[in-house]
């Protein structure tokens, strides 16, 4: 493999004495001894320590170093993803957990990035990584059983600015709903649990829950404060994931929760800037897919997806030619 190049012995020169007792002479020439001349050392971007992008990004370098020689993967934490991928543009890291979403509209300029003159062509797509689904946290006496049933109901479309309230948005634009079709309309946050706790109170009867499954706390609230998700079965939703390359359509298993609920949401991506090469990013997919079962042992949602899904990208962004040669080749 073609890795980038470390460390040489061009780059010590070590003034050591010829008459050095034995016993020292070993341990300066341990010390001081040449790094690999093939040694390459990985950068991989994601979201802040003790979210489920960390806990991911150290399962994926755990894969990369395991079964591929001379590769040093490290986890470099950021603060957002935004974050990730100006430094992933920039060089400052090799690989990154990017969320479709946002990766979408780096790459097409729309959203926060319309007014930004940065270009993302120096970016390619490995592979999708695991589902982020966007889910309808309704409580099991409401009478909710479609999405048009929370007309007339308590919801939380959480805080201004917030992904849960980004999510609320779109999907009101596309049933064509003003918060004036519920009965109240909530913009709580998630920090200090005020969402949850206005649920299991009765304050509210529904809320945006945007997460990776199985999750705990979920698991606490649904048996806890009688909580379900809402399956999510729309013609609106349908065509609203239609016109979104960062949208699939997805599923809550009932491997999760014991109850499946169908609804839509983003996928986390890993991305790579062209530093690296086609053999390392093959080696790279090689890895990982090689893995699936440690992967997924480290939790159920890096299952990863089959070849032909994996190999679909985002509009906007190329799939890395090494990737898609190993799934060309499997």
């Amino acid at each position: 493999m073609s890795f980038k190049k470390g460390l040489t012995a061009e780059s010590y020169s070590p003034s050591i004495s010829f008459y050095a007792p034995a016993p020292i002479l070993f341990v300066l020439l341990f010390c001081f001894a040449p790094l690999s001349a093939n040694a390459y050392d990985i950068l991989l971007g994601t979201a802040d320590v003790g979210s489920f992008s960390y806990f991911s990004g150290r399962m994926l370098c755990r894969s990369i170093n395991r079964h591929i020689d001379d590769v040093t993967c490290t986890v470099q934490a950021g603060n957002d993803e935004i974050d990730s991928l100006s430094n992933l543009q920039n060089g400052s890291l090799d690989l990154a957990i990017i969320n479709s979403n946002i990766l979408e509209a780096a790459v097409n300029k729309t959203g926060v990035f319309q007014f930004l003159d940065i270009n993302y062509t120096n970016l390619a797509i490995i592979t999708p990584l695991y589902d982020r689904p966007i889910g309808i946290l309704v409580r099991s006496n409401a009478g909710i059983a479609s999405l048009n049933d929370l007309i007339g109901k308590r919801v939380n479309g959480g805080a201004p600015g917030s992904i849960e309230r980004r999510a609320m948005d779109l999907i009101m634009e596309a049933k064509g709903w003003l918060v004036e079709v519920f009965e109240r309309f909530e913009e709580l946050p998630t920090s200090f649990s005020q969402d949850t706790m206005a649920f299991c109170q009765g304050t509210v009867q529904a809320m945006i829950s945007i997460g990776v499954h199985p999750a705990l706390s979920t698991q606490r609230l649904i048996e806890d404060c009688k909580a379900e998700f809402l399956d999510i079965d729309d013609q609106a939703i349908d065509t609203l994931v239609a016109s979104r390359a960062s949208f699939w359509k997805t599923e809550i298993s009932a491997s999760s929760y014991s109850k499946s609920a169908r609804t839509f949401g983003t996928r986390a991506i890993l991305v790579a800037s062209n530093v690296i090469d086609k053999e390392t990013g093959y080696a790279i997919t090689k890895a990982l897919y090689e893995n699936i079962a440690r992967l997924q042992n480290s939790h159920p949602a890096l299952s990863l997806y089959p070849i032909q899904e994996a190999a679909k990208g985002i509009k906007g962004l190329q799939l890395h030619e090494g990737a898609g040669q190993f799934f060309s080749d499997n």
